[in-house]
């Protein structure tokens, strides 16, 4: 009976110990953040509104340029795998011209100009016009996969 009772506690132990360490370790693969999950995921502007965005760049992506069309365009201040000076801009969304592919086209403030935030792609595509444009746009050969996840 004594023997079977040891059993249990050290069943109980192991049992114990190994949920500890499933539960710590999923925890700090958590913090480190998935390039997939809740941690790619940054709020952008569309026609003046913030969403929500889950984002990953697409490997490879020249071909996608090349042969696909209908990729969005998603602005951004610096590469969307570095930290934002602003919030990016997107010119769709679902039900709206939305498709899952963007082009990534960097927004480089010209010289004599104060950066500041756009909020929408008329805006952006405004400030790139003209006969002293504000900014220069600079398409780039990154493809993101993106969703949009919701409002803020």
């Amino acid at each position: 009976m004594r023997l079977n009772r040891v059993t249990s506690m050290i069943g109980v132990i192991l049992v114990t110990g190994g949920l500890f360490v499933a539960l710590t370790g999923g925890a700090a693969l958590a913090a480190q953040g998935s390039p997939n999950g809740a941690a790619s995921q940054r709020p952008v502007f569309y026609e003046g509104e913030q969403v929500t965005v889950n984002m990953f760049e697409v490997p490879a992506s020249e071909g996608l340029l090349e042969h696909n069309r209908s990729i969005n365009t998603i602005y951004a201040s610096n590469d969307l795998d570095d930290e934002q000076d602003f919030l990016s801009v997107i010119d769709a969304i679902q039900g709206e011209g939305f498709n899952p592919l963007w082009h990534q086209v960097l927004i480089v403030f010209n010289q004599g100009f104060t950066p500041r935030q756009f909020t929408s792609e008329d805006e952006v595509l405004a400030a790139a016009s003209g006969a002293n444009p504000e900014i220069t746009l600079v398409p780039t050969d990154e493809v993101y996969r993106c969703s949009i996840v919701g409002s803020k």
